[in-house]
């Protein structure tokens, strides 16, 4: 195994990582975000209530995003499996 071969199954990871977590992190920035301005303008200062948004919307977005991760972590596995036949 050379070591352009490693780097480049460790770059093909971490991009199948960014995009595979970046839809439902998104999601959640943008209800933190909304929530946090929302708790400003009205002064209300709870904690729960940035929480349970942001689950419900995180649930959601899995359910979304789910055969998109899905299918791009298979992919993944694939592609690994095959360079793990490949090595010698």
């Amino acid at each position: 195994m050379t070591e352009a071969l490693v780097l480049d199954v460790f770059n093909t990871a971490l991009l199948t990582i960014l995009k595979v977590s970046l839809p439902v992190l998104v999601v959640s920035l943008v209800i933190g975000l909304v929530i946090s301005v929302l708790q400003a303008t009205t002064q209300i200062q709870e904690q729960t209530l940035s929480f349970v948004p942001k689950l419900a919307a995180v649930f959601l977005s899995l359910i979304v995003f789910g055969s998109f991760m899905l299918s791009t972590l298979v992919s993944f596995t694939q592609w690994i499996l095959l360079m793990i036949a490949e090595v010698k």
